[in-house]
């Protein structure tokens, strides 16, 4: 199954993140889902972010639960096929989402498919031989692993993986930083797929 606008939902794991997750969320077509976890806990920021966008749920933590275990909570929240996870700082280039439907029309299977940074001198993907993508390969690439700020999980797909049985789709050992190393990681050795799409482009302000 490709994917589409009706069976993909996006999930932000924010923390403070009032000074940039307005311009990721007005990125993202407002048909698609949103489901924001805010580690702060922050009323007032739920009721206004909920207020805005009617598209977006937002789900409040009350710890500081870090990435991995965020993400976990937002996916407890999806109904879809995929989710589009995002971290708050990243914006969508206009037709990054219709790029990444056409390319999964175009591959027989993949766990993870993700959009590639603008910034080249930042890629956000791994090959085995340590190469760039060069800019005029617009085909999808597969990749050993690509960063946590940008990836699509086909959730169907894992779910039938025996290293996600348990639904941890992130290990929660992992509060900041690696855990989607060792999200490719369990995909690779599970002899699955991961794949970049050239012509989806995003910017991501932390690089």
């Amino acid at each position: 199954m490709s994917i589409s606008r009706q069976n993909l939902s996006v999930v932000i794991v924010s923390f403070k993140s009032e000074a940039v997750i307005h311009n990721c969320i007005q990125s993202i077509p407002d048909e698609i889902k949103i489901v924001v976890v805010d580690n702060s806990g922050d009323t007032k920021f739920k009721e206004n972010i909920e207020e805005k966008y009617k598209n977006v749920e937002c789900i409040l933590s009350s710890e500081n639960l870090g990435m991995g275990t965020g993400n976990n909570l937002g996916l407890k929240y999806i109904t879809t096929d995929y989710a589009f996870i995002l971290n708050p700082d990243v914006i969508l280039e206009r037709n990054s989402i219709e790029e990444i439907i056409n390319a999964s029309k175009t591959i027989e299977s993949f766990a993870v498919i993700a959009p590639i940074s603008s910034n080249r001198d930042y890629p956000n993907y791994k090959l085995d031989k340590k190469k760039i993508i060069l800019q005029d390969n617009l085909n999808p690439l597969k990749v050993k692993s690509v960063d946590g700020f940008a990836m699509i999980l086909n959730m169907k797909k894992l779910k039938e993986l025996e290293s996600f049985k348990n639904k941890q789709f992130f290990d929660e050992n992992f509060f900041l930083y690696l855990e989607n190393d060792d999200l490719c990681k369990r995909i690779i050795e599970s002899n699955q797929n991961i794949y970049v799409v050239p012509k989806s482009k995003i910017k991501h302000l932390g690089a």
